[in-house]
């Protein structure tokens, strides 16, 4: 551990240690579903192609779902399919009973429209909480009941790792760096139903640092590295870094050495943040884990079952 992160340890969100206990948590629902219920949730993650990230990540979906109990199916296609055959499959398991989540590992190929495929999806089984349904929902506040939202995993986490550090977030000022459909939209979503005043910033916002020096909260989602400085943070803020970015870090041994950095320059905010994500091992862990809660979510509405609530 830095100096730094050891002299403000207790500033630290570990995400990887709030992961473990939720996907413990997710294990031992799905025990208690097959028991009860005689169900057994089920995911079917599909990749197209070889990008090594991906198949890096679907491997650890994998691994990360049959470790909970769930069963995970792989469905790997080559990188010519076309759309028609991909849209094939979609088809074939939104049509199986038994599968219960579908994720289509993106990106994909430049032959395929990745709106497309996520239109294609049973919003009942769309895990990563994509599909228009799914955000409709997610905007209109619809979050309980047989037909509740899915909603994406990465702000999923954030919010739960929020309420787990903040408690109560209702009248905070939260700031989300970030307007994309996977993280920023759906993060501003949720704080506003959690009764926070919220901004959405971006790159063409004015004075953006004085902007997140307002934030009670603050959410960067840009992907630009370090972007977020240390005075761009108000005192005893929290701070939740989406960020992944790989930049050279050379050492005398490994000039070309790589490394990952967020969204915020970690050094310089932890020093005036009340509580920061690192990265890695803060948001990162939590969308597999909030991927698998999803899983499980969506299999006990398809079959009349109640939910179990994370």
């Amino acid at each position: 551990m830095s100096d730094l992160k050891a002299r403000f340890a207790d500033r630290i969100i570990d995400g990887k240690a709030f992961a473990e206990g939720l996907r413990a948590r997710i294990g031992a629902a799905v025990g208690e579903i097959k028991v009860a219920h005689g169900l057994t949730p089920s995911l079917a993650v599909v990749l197209v192609g070889e990008d090594p990230a991906s198949q890096v990540y679907v491997r650890n979906k994998g691994r990360a779902a049959e470790a909970a109990g769930i069963v995970a199916a792989d469905h790997r296609l080559d990188a010519t399919t076309s759309q028609d055959e991909l849209l094939a499959l979609v088809a074939t398991l939104n049509d199986d009973p038994t599968v219960h989540g579908i994720l289509v590992q993106l990106p994909l190929p430049d032959q395929i429209d990745p709106a497309a495929v996520i239109d294609a999806i049973d919003p009942a089984k769309d895990v990563d909480g994509f599909h228009v349904v799914n955000t409709g929902r997610l905007a209109t506040g619809q979050m309980s009941g047989p037909n509740a939202a899915l909603v994406p995993c990465t702000p999923l986490g954030c919010r739960m790792m929020l309420e787990d550090r903040l408690g109560d977030l209702s009248g905070l000022e939260a700031v989300v760096l970030g307007r994309s459909n996977i993280v920023g939209k759906p993060m501003a979503q949720l704080l506003t139903q959690a009764s926070c005043t919220v901004t959405v910033a971006h790159s063409r916002t004015r004075d953006l640092a004085a902007v997140c020096r307002r934030a009670d909260i603050l959410v960067a989602a840009v992907g630009r590295p370090q972007m977020v400085q240390g005075d761009w943070i108000k005192p005893g803020a929290a701070v939740i870094d989406v960020g992944i970015n790989r930049v050279p870090k050379p050492t005398d041994d490994d000039p070309d050495k790589m490394g990952l950095v967020g969204d915020v320059d970690f050094d310089a905010a932890i020093a005036v943040a009340g509580a920061i994500t690192p990265v890695p091992g803060g948001v990162g862990p939590m969308t597999i884990a909030c991927l698998l809660a999803n899983t499980v979510t969506a299999a006990c509405r398809q079959n009349g079952v109640e939910a179990p609530v994370w």
